[in-house]
């Protein structure tokens, strides 16, 4: 994956939509969200495979999370016609995300 669009991705307020909830690394305090855990230095507590696992299945580590499945393409509620069948990130995105995310140590 490529760290740098990886971390365009998750500082996207209209793509990503990682800071919504998390604080990122870089990104200005009030554009950042509260509501999940911290980023810093994720790459340093979690493996890419873990990483990876958290964006493509969070219901396993916490069947209550907010936390989207960026690779589920079906189950969603009101979803745009243009969007319908489409997962949140390609497979691609996800390496880009973990490339990233692995780098914050």
């Amino acid at each position: 994956g490529n760290a740098t669009r990886g971390a365009a991705l998750v500082a996207s307020r209209s793509q990503g939509l990682c800071v919504l909830c998390h604080a990122v690394p870089g990104v200005a305090a009030p554009l950042q969200g509260t509501l999940a855990p911290d980023l810093s230095g994720v790459g340093a507590r979690l493996s890419a495979a873990q990483l990876r696992e958290r964006l493509t299945a969070p219901e396993r580590f916490n069947p209550d999370t907010l936390m989207p499945n960026y690779r589920r393409s079906t189950g969603f509620d009101r979803v745009a016609a243009n969007r319908r069948g489409q997962a949140l990130f390609t497979e691609a995105q996800v390496d880009d995300v973990v490339a990233y995310l692995s780098n914050l140590r």
